[in-house]
């Protein structure tokens, strides 16, 4: 079962493929694929109801969730990423916050904002929350508050990110900076987010292939500790960090994002997403 949204930007409406590849109109159980929808027993009101099949050819591809309240990110979260930037492992999680308006369709244009020298890719693991996590006791209780997983891709500024004047966030959140999608893979149909390979190319060529069991902080990990510092709500977006091979990690010149670059990334079970680099 995967959960999308299609239709114009700012029009889209919601749908489920099917196991067999079939489409189905969600408009007769929710309206959009939002907050409320997601903390519902959504799994089972769609196995067991009977919704239209649809021809969906031609239709842009949304996020696959609505905007969501928060995008929460972590950074630095696999040991490779770490070591190719020099930085040391964290400790703890390294957390930063990233404007929720800065998700987009997976095959949207991503846009190079006016003054950047470093705009730079990563392919990531987005969880998208479906309990209310507050105060987690124990972390093996953490992946019950998640509603399902999705490929995202957190486009990052690095001259803003680190040499703007110390806040992660401005190189975090320009336009279009967050393509999410194709679709939302329910939870139980990802036995062990610790498992996925996830790749990455530009112009064709390999950047990024590793698998997320590289990660510092496993999912169960970063949803409990975010716990502990605000309330994760249904259809909040985790990025869970990303692996080596961004620019960032290159030797100079670093081949940062330029306006007609084509950047292409999946995860294993999650689809892929196809961006042109557009300039702001």
């Amino acid at each position: 079962m995967q959960l999308l949204r299609l239709g114009d930007q700012g029009s889209e409406r919601p749908y489920v493929r099917d196991d067999d590849g079939a489409v189905h109109d969600l408009s007769p159980l929710t309206a959009e694929i939002d907050s409320a929808f997601l903390a519902s027993d959504w799994v089972s009101r769609v196995a067991d109801s009977s919704l239209p099949v649809v021809d969906v050819a031609g239709l842009r591809v949304g996020a696959p969730i609505a905007q969501p309240g928060k995008v929460v990110c972590i950074g630095l979260n696999y040991r490779g990423h770490a070591e190719e930037t020099g930085a040391a492992i964290p400790a703890e999680p390294v957390v930063f916050m990233k404007a929720p308006d800065a998700v987009v369709g997976p095959g949207d244009t991503v846009l190079v904002p006016r003054g950047s020298t470093a705009t730079d890719w990563e392919v990531e693991l987005g969880v998208v929350i479906g309990r209310t996590a507050r105060y987690l006791d124990r972390v093996e209780d953490a992946l019950a508050h998640v509603a399902g997983y999705v490929l995202s891709h957190d486009v990052s500024e690095r001259d803003f990110q680190l040499h703007r004047g110390g806040q992660w966030d401005k190189g975090k959140s320009c336009e279009t900076f967050n393509p999410l999608g194709p679709h939302l893979l329910p939870a139980a149909e990802v036995p062990d987010p610790q498992a996925l390979g996830l790749r990455l190319w530009v112009n064709g060529e390999k950047k990024q292939d590793s698998t997320t069991a590289d990660m510092i902080f496993p999912v169960a990990e970063i949803v409990h500790y975010l716990s502990q510092f605000m309330v994760l709500r249904p259809g909040d977006l985790i990025n869970t960090g990303t692996p080596a091979g961004v620019a960032l990690g290159q030797p100079e010149p670093k081949p940062y994002l330029a306006e007609g670059d084509v950047v292409e990334l999946e995860i294993d079970g999650l689809g892929r997403q196809r961006q042109r680099i557009g300039q702001a």
